[in-house]
């Protein structure tokens, strides 16, 4: 089963290094350009074959946006497509919106404690996940997927894939660079997962 996913193109937040998680921000000149290319070289991956693929997309703005600009520049409807909450980015809580050194500030035992084991770390914030629980989302949506599809989705969705599909350390996966120019491959039945 293949999985062609694209990470968002980038914001004025990941510009600046703040964390974004499930707060609406759009994307910038960066990001709309990023999201064309990567259509393009989808068109050339896919071929005739991109009719045979299911399109998702999180929710979110700045993944619907990348969506309909890859869809564009592949020659599709740029509407076409469907949405699925399982593929929103993981919250970051009362932390979006900051950086980590204005975190670092305010709240340095917090920012250390999320240092030592990030991957299981919750920020602070009433909606706040993970990325462990993060993950049981993505597993379930993984499970889910019946037909080759293409997804766009976040960094953190991303770094899931690659915990649950690659077995990457959790450590690995939370630090790995998660890039907005590239496109993931997932074969979800045989375990690997690469980027094209």
């Amino acid at each position: 089963m293949l999985i062609y996913m694209i990470r968002h193109g980038q914001t004025d937040w990941n510009a600046e290094g703040r964390m974004q998680g499930q707060k609406d921000i759009g994307l910038n000149e960066i990001g709309r350009q990023q999201a064309s290319n990567n259509g393009r070289k989808l068109a050339k991956i896919l071929g005739a074959h991109a009719g045979d693929f299911d399109f998702v997309s999180s929710p979110l703005g700045r993944t619907r946006d990348t969506m309909q600009r890859a869809r564009t520049a592949m020659g599709l409807p740029p509407g076409e497509y469907r949405l699925d909450e399982r593929l929103k980015e993981l919250s970051f809580g009362d932390w979006e919106g900051s950086t980590l050194p204005e975190l670092a500030e305010v709240s340095p035992e917090r920012v250390a404690e999320r240092a030592r084991q990030k991957w299981g770390f919750i920020p602070p914030g009433e909606d706040a996940e993970s990325y462990e629980i993060l993950s049981w989302r993505i597993g379930a949506w993984l499970k889910s997927v019946e037909r080759p599809t293409v997804c766009v989705s976040h960094g953190g969705v991303i770094r899931s894939c690659f915990r649950l599909i690659g077995e990457v350390s959790e450590d690995e996966a939370c630090e790995m660079n998660i890039p907005q120019d590239q496109i993931l491959k997932i074969d979800r039945d045989q375990k690997q997962i690469s980027w094209l």
